[in-house]
Protein backbone atom coordinates (compact mmCIF):
# COMPACT_ATOMS: atom_id res chain seq x y z
CA UNK A 1 0.00 0.00 0.00
CA UNK A 2 2.87 2.19 0.63
CA UNK A 3 4.58 1.83 -2.22
CA UNK A 4 1.75 2.14 -3.67
CA UNK A 5 0.56 5.25 -2.38
CA UNK A 6 4.58 6.68 -3.30
CA UNK A 7 4.09 5.46 -7.05
CA UNK A 8 0.79 8.05 -6.97
CA UNK A 9 2.33 10.84 -5.06
CA UNK A 10 5.22 11.05 -7.92
CA UNK A 11 3.31 10.83 -10.40
CA UNK A 12 1.36 13.44 -9.38
CA UNK A 13 4.59 15.45 -8.49
CA UNK A 14 5.62 15.10 -12.22
CA UNK A 15 2.27 16.20 -13.60
CA UNK A 16 2.03 19.15 -11.32
CA UNK A 17 5.72 20.44 -12.29
CA UNK A 18 4.83 19.51 -16.40
CA UNK A 19 1.94 21.57 -15.51
CA UNK A 20 3.84 24.84 -13.33
CA UNK A 21 6.00 25.10 -16.77
CA UNK A 22 3.17 24.80 -19.56
CA UNK A 23 4.80 21.51 -20.61
CA UNK A 24 1.66 18.86 -20.21
CA UNK A 25 1.18 16.63 -23.21
CA UNK A 26 -0.99 17.74 -25.80
CA UNK A 27 -3.24 15.71 -27.83
CA UNK A 28 -5.87 17.87 -29.71
CA UNK A 29 -8.99 16.30 -31.37
CA UNK A 30 -8.43 18.84 -33.76
CA UNK A 31 -5.38 20.37 -35.83
CA UNK A 32 -4.65 22.26 -39.03
CA UNK A 33 -2.57 21.29 -41.89
CA UNK A 34 -1.43 22.79 -45.33
CA UNK A 35 -3.44 21.16 -48.08
CA UNK A 36 -1.16 23.87 -50.75
CA UNK A 37 0.94 26.25 -50.33
CA UNK A 38 0.75 27.32 -53.38
CA UNK A 39 -1.47 30.23 -54.93
CA UNK A 40 -2.51 31.67 -58.02
CA UNK A 41 -3.12 35.37 -56.63
CA UNK A 42 -0.64 38.00 -55.25
CA UNK A 43 -2.84 39.88 -52.91
CA UNK A 44 -0.34 42.64 -51.97
CA UNK A 45 -0.46 42.54 -47.67
CA UNK A 46 0.20 38.45 -48.13
CA UNK A 47 3.54 36.81 -47.40
CA UNK A 48 2.89 34.16 -49.84
CA UNK A 49 3.68 36.04 -53.57
CA UNK A 50 6.14 37.76 -51.55
CA UNK A 51 7.91 34.38 -51.03
CA UNK A 52 8.10 35.39 -47.30
CA UNK A 53 6.75 32.00 -46.53
CA UNK A 54 9.96 30.10 -48.44
CA UNK A 55 12.34 29.18 -45.18
CA UNK A 56 9.77 27.89 -43.50
CA UNK A 57 7.01 26.51 -45.55
CA UNK A 58 8.23 26.09 -49.29
CA UNK A 59 6.30 24.69 -51.48
CA UNK A 60 4.24 22.12 -52.18
CA UNK A 61 0.48 19.98 -51.65
CA UNK A 62 -0.39 17.77 -48.87
CA UNK A 63 -0.48 13.92 -50.82
CA UNK A 64 -2.64 11.47 -50.30
CA UNK A 65 -0.35 8.77 -48.88
CA UNK A 66 0.99 11.38 -46.54
CA UNK A 67 -2.41 12.31 -45.20
CA UNK A 68 -3.48 8.42 -45.11
CA UNK A 69 -0.69 7.84 -42.41
CA UNK A 70 -1.53 10.93 -40.51
CA UNK A 71 -4.97 9.60 -39.96
CA UNK A 72 -4.18 5.92 -39.21
CA UNK A 73 -1.43 7.27 -36.83
CA UNK A 74 -4.06 9.31 -35.32
CA UNK A 75 -7.37 7.65 -34.49
CA UNK A 76 -8.84 10.38 -32.14
CA UNK A 77 -8.37 13.00 -34.39
CA UNK A 78 -12.44 14.38 -35.19
CA UNK A 79 -11.36 18.04 -37.18
CA UNK A 80 -8.87 18.98 -39.81
CA UNK A 81 -8.25 22.75 -41.28
CA UNK A 82 -6.82 22.41 -44.62
CA UNK A 83 -6.72 26.19 -45.46
CA UNK A 84 -3.87 28.60 -45.00
CA UNK A 85 -1.22 30.33 -46.96
CA UNK A 86 -1.66 28.73 -50.21
CA UNK A 87 -4.88 27.69 -52.33
CA UNK A 88 -6.42 24.47 -51.19
CA UNK A 89 -7.85 23.77 -54.46
CA UNK A 90 -5.14 24.00 -56.30
CA UNK A 91 -4.30 20.70 -54.59
CA UNK A 92 -4.61 18.37 -57.46
CA UNK A 93 -5.09 15.26 -54.96
CA UNK A 94 -7.86 16.91 -53.12
CA UNK A 95 -10.89 14.90 -53.76
CA UNK A 96 -9.43 11.85 -53.24
CA UNK A 97 -7.94 13.68 -49.20
CA UNK A 98 -11.65 14.34 -49.18
CA UNK A 99 -12.89 10.94 -49.49
CA UNK A 100 -10.39 9.39 -47.39
CA UNK A 101 -11.23 12.31 -44.36
CA UNK A 102 -15.18 11.09 -45.12
CA UNK A 103 -14.37 7.65 -44.95
CA UNK A 104 -12.53 7.94 -41.23
CA UNK A 105 -15.18 10.22 -40.17
CA UNK A 106 -12.99 13.37 -39.76
CA UNK A 107 -14.79 17.07 -40.03
CA UNK A 108 -13.17 19.19 -42.64
CA UNK A 109 -13.16 22.83 -42.98
CA UNK A 110 -11.56 25.87 -45.30
CA UNK A 111 -12.44 28.34 -43.05
CA UNK A 112 -8.70 30.01 -43.12
CA UNK A 113 -9.91 30.67 -46.30
CA UNK A 114 -10.10 30.09 -50.49
CA UNK A 115 -9.86 32.09 -53.05
CA UNK A 116 -12.30 30.31 -55.94
CA UNK A 117 -10.53 31.04 -58.86
CA UNK A 118 -9.24 28.04 -60.15
CA UNK A 119 -11.18 24.59 -59.14
CA UNK A 120 -11.93 21.60 -61.17
CA UNK A 121 -15.54 20.20 -61.44
CA UNK A 122 -14.71 17.47 -59.22
CA UNK A 123 -13.44 19.21 -56.31
CA UNK A 124 -16.41 21.59 -56.05
CA UNK A 125 -18.53 18.07 -55.78
CA UNK A 126 -16.47 16.83 -53.64
CA UNK A 127 -16.66 19.51 -51.37
CA UNK A 128 -20.35 18.36 -51.32
CA UNK A 129 -20.42 14.60 -51.96
CA UNK A 130 -17.58 14.69 -48.52
CA UNK A 131 -19.72 16.70 -46.36
CA UNK A 132 -16.72 19.29 -46.08
CA UNK A 133 -18.14 20.86 -42.56
CA UNK A 134 -17.41 24.77 -43.56
CA UNK A 135 -15.70 26.95 -46.46
CA UNK A 136 -14.63 30.50 -45.78
CA UNK A 137 -15.00 32.65 -49.24
CA UNK A 138 -12.47 35.50 -49.34
CA UNK A 139 -14.03 37.95 -51.31
CA UNK A 140 -12.99 41.82 -50.90
CA UNK A 141 -15.34 43.29 -52.79
CA UNK A 142 -19.14 43.22 -54.69
CA UNK A 143 -17.70 44.80 -58.23
CA UNK A 144 -14.77 42.93 -60.42
CA UNK A 145 -13.42 46.71 -59.95
CA UNK A 146 -13.33 46.95 -56.52
CA UNK A 147 -12.32 42.85 -55.69
CA UNK A 148 -9.45 42.74 -58.51
CA UNK A 149 -7.73 45.89 -57.02
CA UNK A 150 -6.66 43.91 -53.45
CA UNK A 151 -7.23 39.95 -55.19
CA UNK A 152 -4.85 40.64 -57.84
CA UNK A 153 -5.25 38.38 -60.51
CA UNK A 154 -8.43 37.01 -59.40
CA UNK A 155 -11.51 37.22 -61.27
CA UNK A 156 -14.81 38.26 -59.57
CA UNK A 157 -17.36 36.32 -61.90
CA UNK A 158 -15.25 33.35 -62.17
CA UNK A 159 -15.74 33.11 -57.95
CA UNK A 160 -19.26 33.82 -57.70
CA UNK A 161 -19.92 30.94 -60.62
CA UNK A 162 -17.93 28.44 -58.18
CA UNK A 163 -20.23 29.13 -55.19
CA UNK A 164 -22.85 28.77 -57.73
CA UNK A 165 -21.69 25.65 -59.03
CA UNK A 166 -21.18 24.61 -55.13
CA UNK A 167 -24.65 25.70 -54.29
CA UNK A 168 -25.99 23.35 -57.29
CA UNK A 169 -24.01 20.48 -55.44
CA UNK A 170 -25.74 21.00 -52.95
CA UNK A 171 -29.11 20.91 -54.07
CA UNK A 172 -28.18 17.97 -56.16
CA UNK A 173 -26.95 15.86 -53.21
CA UNK A 174 -29.78 17.75 -50.73
CA UNK A 175 -27.15 18.43 -48.26
CA UNK A 176 -26.69 21.86 -46.38
CA UNK A 177 -23.00 21.21 -46.36
CA UNK A 178 -20.34 22.84 -46.54
CA UNK A 179 -21.74 25.96 -44.87
CA UNK A 180 -20.32 29.11 -46.76
CA UNK A 181 -18.86 32.30 -45.33
CA UNK A 182 -17.83 35.54 -47.42
CA UNK A 183 -15.45 37.25 -46.02
CA UNK A 184 -14.73 40.65 -46.99
CA UNK A 185 -11.32 42.55 -45.98
CA UNK A 186 -12.11 46.31 -45.62
CA UNK A 187 -10.08 48.78 -47.48
CA UNK A 188 -10.62 52.40 -48.54
CA UNK A 189 -11.37 51.06 -51.98
CA UNK A 190 -14.62 48.63 -51.33
CA UNK A 191 -15.72 50.55 -48.24
CA UNK A 192 -18.84 51.53 -49.88
CA UNK A 193 -19.34 47.91 -51.42
CA UNK A 194 -20.08 46.25 -47.61
CA UNK A 195 -24.06 46.41 -47.92
CA UNK A 196 -23.90 45.55 -51.33
CA UNK A 197 -21.50 42.68 -50.47
CA UNK A 198 -23.68 41.48 -47.82
CA UNK A 199 -27.04 41.29 -49.60
CA UNK A 200 -25.30 39.43 -52.62
CA UNK A 201 -24.01 36.86 -50.02
CA UNK A 202 -27.46 36.56 -48.49
CA UNK A 203 -28.73 35.47 -52.17
CA UNK A 204 -26.01 33.18 -52.19
CA UNK A 205 -26.88 31.56 -48.84
CA UNK A 206 -23.84 32.46 -47.77
CA UNK A 207 -22.96 33.99 -44.09
CA UNK A 208 -21.55 37.40 -44.41
CA UNK A 209 -18.06 38.51 -41.97
CA UNK A 210 -16.03 41.54 -42.42
CA UNK A 211 -12.83 41.65 -41.32
CA UNK A 212 -9.81 43.83 -40.19
CA UNK A 213 -6.63 44.34 -43.02
CA UNK A 214 -3.10 43.01 -41.63
CA UNK A 215 -2.11 46.08 -43.63
CA UNK A 216 -3.04 49.14 -42.99
CA UNK A 217 -1.07 51.23 -45.22
CA UNK A 218 -2.81 49.42 -47.96
CA UNK A 219 -5.70 51.24 -49.31
CA UNK A 220 -6.89 52.54 -45.80
CA UNK A 221 -10.59 53.38 -44.57
CA UNK A 222 -11.58 56.44 -45.91
CA UNK A 223 -15.25 56.84 -44.29
CA UNK A 224 -15.04 55.62 -40.73
CA UNK A 225 -18.66 56.76 -39.63
CA UNK A 226 -19.48 54.63 -42.48
CA UNK A 227 -17.35 51.26 -42.17
CA UNK A 228 -18.89 51.35 -38.52
CA UNK A 229 -21.98 51.65 -39.36
CA UNK A 230 -21.73 48.52 -41.40
CA UNK A 231 -19.73 46.85 -39.58
CA UNK A 232 -20.40 47.68 -35.70
CA UNK A 233 -16.54 48.06 -35.34
CA UNK A 234 -14.76 50.34 -32.74
CA UNK A 235 -11.06 50.22 -33.99
CA UNK A 236 -10.42 50.20 -37.49
CA UNK A 237 -7.21 49.15 -38.18
CA UNK A 238 -5.22 46.36 -36.12
CA UNK A 239 -3.19 49.13 -33.62
CA UNK A 240 -6.43 50.87 -32.79
CA UNK A 241 -7.73 47.33 -31.64
CA UNK A 242 -4.64 46.61 -29.78
CA UNK A 243 -4.69 50.10 -28.01
CA UNK A 244 -8.28 49.32 -26.84
CA UNK A 245 -8.00 45.82 -25.90
CA UNK A 246 -4.98 45.54 -24.69
CA UNK A 247 -4.17 42.69 -26.73
CA UNK A 248 -3.70 41.72 -30.41
CA UNK A 249 -6.50 41.38 -32.99
CA UNK A 250 -5.43 37.84 -33.51
CA UNK A 251 -4.34 36.68 -30.48
CA UNK A 252 -6.49 33.90 -29.86
CA UNK A 253 -4.07 32.21 -32.69
CA UNK A 254 -1.91 31.55 -29.82
CA UNK A 255 -3.67 28.69 -28.50
CA UNK A 256 -3.54 26.52 -31.30
CA UNK A 257 -0.33 25.06 -30.27
CA UNK A 258 -2.65 23.75 -27.47
CA UNK A 259 -5.93 22.95 -29.25
CA UNK A 260 -5.58 23.17 -33.16
CA UNK A 261 -2.33 23.24 -34.00
CA UNK A 262 -0.73 23.68 -37.36
CA UNK A 263 0.75 21.03 -39.19
CA UNK A 264 3.04 22.21 -42.67
CA UNK A 265 2.04 20.41 -46.12
CA UNK A 266 5.09 18.44 -45.50
CA UNK A 267 4.17 17.58 -42.16
CA UNK A 268 6.82 20.05 -40.18
CA UNK A 269 4.97 21.59 -36.75
CA UNK A 270 4.42 25.11 -37.09
CA UNK A 271 2.17 25.55 -33.98
CA UNK A 272 0.00 28.58 -35.42
CA UNK A 273 -1.73 29.54 -38.86
CA UNK A 274 0.41 32.76 -38.77
CA UNK A 275 4.00 31.11 -38.29
CA UNK A 276 5.55 31.25 -41.47
CA UNK A 277 9.13 32.00 -40.59
CA UNK A 278 10.21 28.95 -38.52
CA UNK A 279 9.27 25.19 -37.26
CA UNK A 280 8.98 23.47 -33.83
CA UNK A 281 11.68 20.74 -35.42
CA UNK A 282 9.10 17.40 -35.20
CA UNK A 283 7.67 16.24 -37.99
CA UNK A 284 3.78 14.62 -38.06
CA UNK A 285 4.15 12.11 -41.07
CA UNK A 286 7.72 11.03 -40.04
CA UNK A 287 7.37 10.94 -36.36
CA UNK A 288 3.88 10.65 -35.61
CA UNK A 289 1.16 13.61 -34.59
CA UNK A 290 1.54 12.98 -30.50
CA UNK A 291 5.58 12.74 -30.87
CA UNK A 292 5.90 15.75 -32.85
CA UNK A 293 3.28 18.13 -31.00
CA UNK A 294 5.19 17.62 -27.50
CA UNK A 295 8.80 17.69 -28.15
CA UNK A 296 11.26 20.42 -25.88
CA UNK A 297 10.64 22.91 -28.42
CA UNK A 298 6.81 23.45 -28.59
CA UNK A 299 6.49 22.66 -24.93
CA UNK A 300 9.00 25.16 -24.09
CA UNK A 301 7.08 27.82 -27.08
CA UNK A 302 3.82 26.72 -24.95
CA UNK A 303 5.45 27.77 -21.41
CA UNK A 304 6.69 31.11 -22.96
CA UNK A 305 3.07 32.15 -24.08
CA UNK A 306 1.39 31.32 -20.88
CA UNK A 307 4.67 34.03 -19.16
CA UNK A 308 6.59 30.80 -17.36
CA UNK A 309 9.74 31.08 -19.37
CA UNK A 310 11.81 33.67 -21.04
CA UNK A 311 11.81 34.09 -24.81
CA UNK A 312 14.65 32.02 -26.74
CA UNK A 313 16.34 32.38 -30.15
CA UNK A 314 15.06 29.24 -31.53
CA UNK A 315 11.73 29.35 -30.63
CA UNK A 316 9.22 31.48 -34.09
CA UNK A 317 6.95 32.67 -31.38
CA UNK A 318 9.98 35.04 -29.91
CA UNK A 319 9.51 37.34 -33.21
CA UNK A 320 5.83 37.25 -33.57
CA UNK A 321 4.34 40.65 -33.27
CA UNK A 322 0.93 38.60 -31.40
CA UNK A 323 3.70 37.17 -28.56
CA UNK A 324 5.50 40.25 -28.42
CA UNK A 325 2.61 42.74 -27.66
CA UNK A 326 1.47 39.62 -24.70
CA UNK A 327 5.12 40.76 -23.30
CA UNK A 328 4.66 43.90 -23.40
CA UNK A 329 1.08 43.89 -22.06
CA UNK A 330 1.36 40.95 -19.63
CA UNK A 331 -1.52 39.24 -20.95
CA UNK A 332 0.05 35.86 -21.38
CA UNK A 333 -1.99 33.24 -22.71
CA UNK A 334 -4.40 31.35 -20.09
CA UNK A 335 -5.02 27.43 -20.03
CA UNK A 336 -7.53 25.66 -18.24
Amino acid sequence: MLRYLATMFNRMRKRMKRWRFGARRVMPRQIRVEASSFCQLRCPSCPTPSGLIQPAIGSGFLTLANFRKLLDGAPDLERIELSNYGEVLLNPQLPQILEYAHQKKIRITMENGVNLNHAKEAALEGLVKYGVCAITCSIDGATPESYRKYRVGGNFETVIKNIEKINLYKARYGSELPHLRWQFVVFGHNEHEIAAARDMAQRLGMEFHTKLTWDSTFSPIGDAELVRAQTGWQSLTRQDYEDEHGESYASGICKQLWDDPQINWDGKVLGCCRNFWGDFGGNAFRDGLSASLNNEKIAYARAMLMGRRPPRSDIPCTTCEIYITRRRSGNFVEID
